[in-house]
């Protein structure tokens, strides 16, 4: 099967999947968290009836609109995309995976897209009460979108509640609440959304910077800055928290990813955590090179992450790819020679199903049961392509976790000049909570390389891999479609940067 296989056609497709999810992640971070402050801010305009609240509402709502539009169009796109490039993987998972994205849109989206049309066009049409339910009902159909994705998602990072059809050749689902409530799926989705809550905080910090510095809407800027900086610092605890806790679940769940996190290729007792370090880029598993041309560790620290005990056993790549005997760790070529056992006896029941020859199929769906659980390994040619690249997710990791330890500090410096009313003089400040913007993006977006290249090669976590994964296409159609997508998603960011600025230009509606 593999033999036939076109890895340039693999590559591109991976591109684009890559390409799509990263231009949808600009614009969906963004939803989730100004969803929420739009609820904070009307909220504030129906308890104490000040109309300035309700023109600090109304402006965010615009520009969250503009945000939603384009955001919706590329997750569209995304969807699609699993059944253009990756069939054989919407064939062998898709009764599981469908499962939350069919949820996600029959309840969720159309919550949030229902409510959204009623919170924008119904000021002047709805009671006070009814239009902040709306606006709650908005925040309430964006973060529940998010469950249900984060839940397909963390599946494929850990699968669970689920069963091989070797008849049909696909996984099918066996415990929806097992899916639903994965340990993966739950830190996933608090994390991702706590870290959206930030950025749409920084989001708002920055124009209300932008603003304070032209000396234009300062009352606007400065009741801005103090909503979104108490729900910045907020999150920033909630991200730190969630953060830990993902980390402990990938030690438990994904091993290979959490060593290529720390660049870790020998695992030890006591193992710490590497606060600065540059990777040899011309390490590999196996050989004798130094894992590092510098580095600064935290002793200890690693440990008590991974396995809640500082004096723990880490494992590193070596020990995963060549095995340990001593901890328990089967080599990874044992595993694909296990696979191939698996693949070859999936072959065999077929083939004897076929023949109605019962007893040979029999044997052969027994042979099967035995190694099914590594049928994935079976799919890999060597043992080191079960390493993800590694120094990508190293730098990746320690720059989502730098810019988070520096996010809560600005954000209380936000807090501690608005106390003073002297927030409007701080232009050194005003300039970092414009520049924060791009800051925040740039966490976001390596907090999902991270996520996503770690778990390399992996489409399925040792299950399927995205060799297997994909379709049967050329690799110049799916070069043509990459560069047209490229094309297409800059036109629409750009699009929404002029229209983000001409609107923030503009500023909120006059009283």
């Amino acid at each position: 099967m593999l033999e036939h296989l076109d890895l340039t056609m693999v590559n591109w497709a991976r591109a684009q999947f890559a390409l799509t999810a990263m231009y949808h992640w600009l614009f969906v971070p963004l939803t989730l968290g100004l969803s929420l402050l739009l609820a904070f801010f009307e909220t504030l305009y129906f308890k104490t009836g000040n109309a300035a609240w309700k023109r600090i509402t109304k402006f965010w709502m615009a520009l969250f609109a503009i945000n939603f539009a384009i955001g919706v169009a590329t997750g569209i796109i995304l969807e699609f995309e699993f059944g253009t490039n990756w069939s054989n993987y919407s064939w062998m998972v898709g009764d599981i995976f469908g499962a939350p994205l069919a949820i996600e849109g029959i309840f969720a989206f159309f919550l949030e897209a229902t409510f959204f049309s009623v919170m924008f066009f119904g000021w002047d049409r709805l009671s006070k009460g009814m239009h902040l339910f709306s606006t709650w009902m908005v925040a309430l159909g964006s973060n529940l979108s998010a469950v249900w994705i984060l839940v397909a998602n963390g599946w494929m990072q850990h699968p669970v509640g689920m069963a091989f059809n070797p008849d049909r050749a696909r996984f099918e689902m066996q415990d929806f609440w097992a899916v639903a409530g994965s340990p993966v799926a739950i830190s996933k989705f608090t994390h991702a959304t706590s870290s959206s809550f930030q950025l749409a905080a920084f989001f708002v910090i920055g124009v209300s910077s932008w603003f304070l510095l032209k000396g234009r809407h300062m009352e606007m800027a400065k009741k801005s800055i103090i909503v979104a900086a108490v729900l910045g610092l907020l999150s920033s605890g909630f991200v730190a928290f969630t953060g830990d806790e993902a980390a402990h679940t990938t030690a438990r769940v994904q091993p290979m990813k959490l060593a290529a996190m720390e660049n870790l290729y020998t695992g030890r007792a006591g193992a710490g955590l590497v606060a600065l370090g540059v990777p040899n880029p011309e390490k590999r598993p196996g050989d004798n090179r130094d894992a590092f041309l510098f580095k600064v560790e935290i002793p200890f620290l690693l440990s008590f992450l991974a396995n809640r005990d500082p004096r723990s056993f880490v494992p590193g790549i070596n020990d995963l790819v060549y095995g340990n005997p001593d901890r328990q760790l089967l080599a990874t070529g044992k595993k694909i020679e296990k696979g191939q056992i698996a693949i070859a006896s999936l072959k065999e029941y077929k083939k004897a199903r076929a023949n109605n020859d019962r007893t040979r199929s029999a044997a052969a769906l027994s042979n099967f049961e035995n190694y099914k659980n590594f049928l994935g390994y079976g799919y890999l040619k060597n043992p080191e392509e079960a390493v993800p690249p590694v120094v990508l997710v190293f730098y990746a990791f320690r720059i989502m976790v730098a810019l988070g330890t520096l996010f809560p500090l600005i954000f209380a410096a936000f807090l501690f000049f608005s106390y003073k009313d002297t927030i409007a003089r701080q232009k050194w400040l005003l300039a970092l909570g414009i520049f924060s913007i791009f800051l925040a993006f740039v966490a976001s977006e390596a907090g999902w390389v991270v996520a996503e290249v770690g778990r390399q090669p992996w489409a399925i976590q040792d299950l399927l891999p995205v060799s297997v994964a994909r379709s049967n296409l050329t690799a110049a159609t799916v070069q043509t479609t990459f560069f047209l997508f490229l094309t297409l998603f800059t036109v629409l960011l750009i699009a929404e940067v002029r229209i983000m600025l001409n609107q923030i230009k503009q500023g909120p509606e006059a009283e």
